[in-house]
This record gives structure tokens, C-alpha cells and sequence, in this order.
């Protein structure tokens, strides 16, 4: 089970830390039988879909980790927390008026493709496709899939500091004062923008300060999408971990849980995890190559006339 309430890159929930310290059963090395995994898809009626940043990073998406991780002379850690945006919100509103601007350019690949296309396309057979996304750039949504849970938030949802409404926004520039704004270069200097030109909220007679709607390093994650996900995780007869690193938690424990029950669990990665040997598939390249194979139509399945594509008009920018 996991916790109701998660503290992100944090605390561990007891129930949880106490399972983990169970003994695993370990593979003795996850395959890359490709047949192997297509037989037990072609059986399997609900899918867990588990997201990294290695997905989007095939879309040209900036990952902000690692060598060279960094916007100007700061790395994520320095700027998204909530101390950071206290102590100078302008600066962190720069970051994310960067990061929302650069997403407008960016379109989802044949990774993101594949999942909804096999979403939509085992919907219509009665099976279910749930995507577990630790992104928070949206191109699960622009790629057209609809099963989703956000558990880091999203760059294009705000939250007001005063009301607590949240909501959609799209705007670019999100505020006029942000317009040019952001450039990633080191030798920029921050635009120092007052706080009453940052974004406001809109709802009648607040006009607090907004901020992006995204979990920040020390925040909790939200207990609705973590049970949310928690009822995901226990009923999946079949989870495949896309992308992601196994080392941000909670959603580390997240494939590794599923594995401990007996569960086939599928990593595509460019690289082995810590959680590797904890599976029973493993294929290693650009995830936008090997996934679209792993889920295309199997043999077995009825024939169909679908056509898949990103149906954002924002995707032709």
C-alpha cells in the first residue's frame, strides 16, 4: 500500500519502508526477450505505465540533471522549493516561464505516441492503459492520452498562495512583465520583476501571487493522486517503467512494489536502474525506439483502423 502522504524526494512512509525491507526475489538477470514480453502484453488487462524524464528528454526537453543540468548558474534544487520562490519569486517565475515557453516547442515523441495510440486501442477491447507520470510537461495529454496521473504536478497549472485555486493556464507569455524573460544563459541577470506584475490570480477579489502548481523538493505529493496511483499499482497485471532513473522517491518504490507481488514488470531504459534486477524485462535504448514495437497491435488482437497523432494545436508552434 502506499502512503496516503508522501514527503517528495523525502520521508518514506513506514508501512511502505518496512515491506521494502523485505527480502526481494531477484531475477537472475531481466530479459530482452522481446516475444517474452509481447505474450504476457497480449494477456494483460490492465497496464501500468510508469513515466521519467527520459521520456520527454527524446523531445528535446531540458532535464536539468546531470553535467550541464543547469538554468544560468543554478540547479533545480536551488529554485524549485518553496524557500526559493519566498525569498525571490521573480527569479523562480523566470525559470518556469523558460521551462513553459520551451515546452510550447517541443512535440511529443513516438514514445508518448505509442502509449496513448495502445491506450486508446486496448480501451476499445475492455483493457485499461494507466499512465503514472513523474513529468510535469504535459506531453502525455498533447500525445491524446487520457488515463493520467500527474504526481509531480504540471508546468501549465497554477496555484494561487492566497485562495488555493487552481486551474489550467496556457498563456504565453503567462504574464506580460515575464514576456522575453528567462533566458537560460549564465551571464544573464535576473529581471528582478516586482511581485504585484508576477501572476496574479484571477478569481474575484484576490489577485494573490500565483505559482506554478508543481511538487517541489521537500513538498508533499498529493494524497488524492497517490491513491489514485496506489489503486493503479494494486490491480495491474503488467507495469512498465519508461524512462526513469528508480532513484526519486516515491515513485522509486512504485514498479519494485509491483514486482515484490509477483507481477511481471518491464524497464526501458537507456541504462541499467538500481531496480533493474528487480525485473523481469529489461530493454535497453532510446525509449521512443523501443516501445512503439512493445506495444504495437499483437497478433492476437482484433484489427482496427486508428491513426494516431499529437491533436494539440500548440504542437504545429
Amino acid at each position: 500500500m502506499i502512503a496516503n502522504h508522501f514527503t517528495c524526494r523525502g520521508i518514506i512512509n513506514t508501512h511502505l519502508y518496512t515491506h521494502l525491507r523485505k527480502p526481494w526475489r531477484i531475477q537472475d538477470m531481466a530479459s530482452s526477450d522481446m516475444a517474452a514480453f509481447r505474450e504476457i502484453f497480449s494477456k494483460a488487462n490492465n497496464i501500468a505505465i510508469i513515466t521519467g524524464a527520459g521520456v520527454s528528454a527524446e523531445s528535446g526537453v531540458p532535464t536539468f540533471r546531470g553535467a550541464g543540468g543547469y538554468w544560468r548558474k543554478w540547479n533545480a534544487q536551488d529554485l524549485a522549493t518553496p524557500t526559493a520562490f519566498n525569498k525571490n519569486p521573480s527569479r523562480v517565475w523566470e525559470f518556469y516561464h523558460y521551462r513553459r515557453e520551451v515546452m510550447l516547442t517541443k512535440n511529443p515523441n513516438p514514445a508518448h505516441l505509442a502509449i496513448a495510440e495502445c491506450e486508446d486501442r486496448l480501451s476499445r477491447q475492455g483493457r485499461k492503459v494507466s499512465i503514472i507520470s513523474q513529468n510535469i510537461d504535459e506531453l502525455h495529454r498533447r500525445a491524446g492520452s487520457k488515463n493520467i496521473l500527474e504526481i509531480h504536478g504540471s508546468l501549465f497549472r497554477t496555484r494561487c498562495m492566497s485562495c488555493g485555486h487552481e486551474e489550467a493556464n496556457y498563456n504565453s507569455p503567462i504574464c506580460a512583465a515575464l514576456e522575453g524573460k528567462g533566458a537560460p544563459d549564465p551571464e544573464a541577470h535576473d529581471a528582478q520583476i516586482p511581485v504585484e506584475k508576477l501572476p496574479r490570480c484571477e478569481q474575484r477579489g484576490c489577485h494573490g501571487l500565483l505559482r506554478p502548481a508543481v511538487v517541489w523538493f521537500g513538498e508533499a505529493l498529493d494524497a488524492d493522486i497517490l491513491s489514485g496511483a496506489e489503486g493503479v499499482l494494486d490491480s495491474c497485471d503488467l507495469c512498465l517503467v519508461v524512462g526513469t532513473s528508480s532513484v526519486v522517491y516515491p515513485a522509486a518504490m512504485f514498479a519494485p512494489q509491483v514486482a515484490a507481488r509477483g507481477v511481471p514488470v518491464a524497464e526501458f531504459n537507456m541504462e541499467n536502474t538500481p531496480a533493474t534486477e528487480r525485473f523481469k524485462f529489461h530493454f535497453h535504448g532510446p525509449c521512443g525506439t523501443t516501445l512503439p514495437p512493445a506495444l504495437a497491435r499483437h497478433e492476437s488482437e482484433p484489427m482496427q483502423n486508428l491513426k494516431y497523432s499529437c491533436t494539440f494545436a500548440c504542437c504545429e508552434i
